[in-house]
């Protein structure tokens, strides 16, 4: 068992997530997609690849389901349980450095507009991108090391199956814990400190403006609570189990449920999505009007209110973006 945890609740979670991620991420996916190879902007440089690495994590979650399914032991091939392993902690820090850039990224827009928009150059969000995989994957490859480059733990020794990543040994959380401090304090608190004095400045701003409409003002902090609310819930419970690990020497029994949360942010970036670009709201106001269609002509009845989309006879989706 997972030290101690209902293999069903993170069956139900894992389930949950996939369920609600894939279809958000793959539809955020080709909207940006389409964006970028049109017309690209960093913002959307940078949101493409936050979807790519929720998407990483979704297609490697069944695994993970299959783990659950079978009381947390290891039957598939023993290299996908490192590799499933990696992809599912890199996804993590992937997602905090990248929710982080898109902050820095509004409140530059607000705070030096001129300057910024003078300076806004997709390449830079390009250049961003590449140096935030190479961070978070280069950190998280611990996995291997601890999984493939020291000595196994008794589960993998003893049987067939084995827990994956799970049942440390002393050698090897002597190795692993000063790793997990570095990853929470590096990768999660810092960016978590610039994202939120990057959000509390772009709203402080934002709303002193006379000329900025009511709606973009409420979309700012839609953005900016979707953003921490990701933080806090998703994220600083498992990342305060680094620190509550390495000073007890140990994982604390609480920490799977920490991780556990972590899984959560697959459905909670969509979020993120709609409140930063336009392109994702296009598409889920085309989404909503196609569904809308289909029910006006499976129903007879009246059904001529105006969707969300249109305000005032026009596209309101086309006015929805911060920047």
């Amino acid at each position: 068992m997972h030290q101690g945890a209902p293999s069903q609740l993170i069956l139900s979670v894992y389930v949950l997530t996939f369920l609600t991620g894939l279809p958000c991420n793959l539809l955020a996916f080709y909207a940006f997609l389409v964006k970028v190879r049109q017309r690209p902007t960093p913002v959307d440089i940078i949101l493409l690849n936050l979807t790519i690495s929720d998407l990483i994590l979704l297609m490697f979650l069944p695994f993970k389901m299959d783990e659950a399914a079978s009381n947390m032991q290891w039957r598939l091939p023993q290299f996908l349980c490192p590799l499933t392993g990696f992809c599912y902690y890199s996804s993590i820090y992937l997602s905090t450095m990248f929710l982080t850039a898109v902050s820095v990224e509004r409140y530059l827009g607000v705070a030096y507009p001129i300057k910024y928009k003078l300076n806004r150059k997709p390449g830079y969000a390009i250049i961003a991108s590449v140096v935030i995989w190479i961070l978070a994957c280069a950190n998280c490859s611990i996995v291997y090391i601890v999984q493939n480059g020291l000595p196994p733990n008794e589960t993998l020794s003893k049987n067939a199956t084995f827990s994956c990543y799970e049942n440390f040994t002393a050698e090897q959380l002597k190795i692993l814990l000063p790793v997990r401090l570095e990853l929470g304090l590096l990768l999660f608190f810092v960016p978590f400190i610039i994202t939120t004095y990057c959000y509390v400045n772009f709203i402080r701003i934002l709303t002193s403006l006379p000329n900025i409409q009511a709606k973009r003002k409420k979309r700012a902090i839609g953005l900016a609570a979707a953003t921490l609310t990701n933080f806090i819930m998703c994220f600083f419970p498992y990342n305060i189990s680094h620190i509550v690990g390495f000073v007890q020497n140990k994982s604390p029994e609480w920490r799977v449920y920490a991780l556990l949360l972590t899984t959560f942010n697959a459905s909670l970036d969509p979020i993120v999505f709609y409140f930063s670009s336009s392109a994702v709201q296009r598409m889920v106001c085309e989404c909503f009007k196609g569904v809308t269609q289909k029910l006006k002509a499976l129903c007879p009845c009246n059904m001529s209110s105006p969707s969300p989309c249109e305000v005032s006879g026009k596209d309101y989706s086309m006015d929805l973006s911060l920047t």
